[in-house]
């Protein structure tokens, strides 16, 4: 009878051997399998409108008489802020800066053969959603010039565009970056005589928007990268 358990219990042994060998060549497949992937990179890229613009006009007035000057600084803020109410700008989107005078006579450098004694430094700024009114208006600022209102150079009164926007089409380009993303690793597994499997891992990436040119800052581009990781398949 001891003998006839001795057996069974080999028998179990001998069975449990070779169902944990066919196994084996199985867990080493899929370890393989799980091992093997490819990386790519998924792009969408999407030309936008600016939706908001920030635009500080600038000027300077001079002269020997304090008093004379801000009588001046307020006749122009008046016909600039006139300029832009016409122009469908409204009174909250405009702010006026405190001047900045300097006394030409005070300053321990330089002579006091100047043409003037004050210069004021004046600043009137525009935030508005309004982009093509505002555009518009800097189109015709010769409105200005003659009233004698000379604004800063190019650097001093350039408007800055910005996309305030960005979260309304971020799931649409973030679903049409991890489609080009598959579309390339699809592209490897044909040709590498595998199958696309799973998502093994994937990142995001950053959103970057920078205006399309120089020429056109009211244009933005809008650009997000993918990474994402597949497992590949024999």
């Amino acid at each position: 009878m001891e003998n006839k358990g001795t057996f069974f219990a080999g028998l179990a042994v001998m069975v449990g051997l070779i169902v944990m060998g066919l196994c084996i060549p199985a867990a080493i497949r899929e370890n393989a399998n799980t091992r093997r992937s490819v990386s790519v990179r998924g792009l969408c890229e999407r030309e936008v409108p600016a939706d908001k613009v920030i635009w500080p006009l600038k000027y300077r007035v001079t002269g020997d008489d304090l008093s004379v000057v801000y009588a001046s600084i307020e006749r122009t803020d008046a016909s600039i802020i006139a300029f832009l109410k016409a122009g469908g700008i409204d009174e909250a989107e405009i702010t006026l800066s405190a001047p900045t005078i300097s006394d030409k006579y005070a300053q321990e450098y330089g002579s006091n053969d100047r043409p003037y004694r004050y210069l004021a430094k004046c600043t009137v700024t525009v935030c508005s959603d309004k982009v093509n009114e505002v555009l518009a208006l800097i189109k015709n600022q010769k409105t200005l010039v003659r009233k004698g209102i000379v604004l800063g150079d190019e650097w001093d009164s350039s408007p800055t565009f910005s996309f305030e926007a960005l979260n309304s089409i971020k799931p649409e380009m973030i679903e049409e970056a991890t489609k080009n993303a598959r579309e390339v690793a699809q592209k490897f597994a044909n040709d590498s005589g595998s199958k696309l499997g799973k998502i093994r891992e994937a990142n995001q990436g950053y959103f970057t928007i920078e205006s399309r040119d120089s020429n056109t800052p009211e244009i933005k581009k809008v650009r997000v990268v993918t990474n994402v990781t597949y497992y590949l398949k024999k």
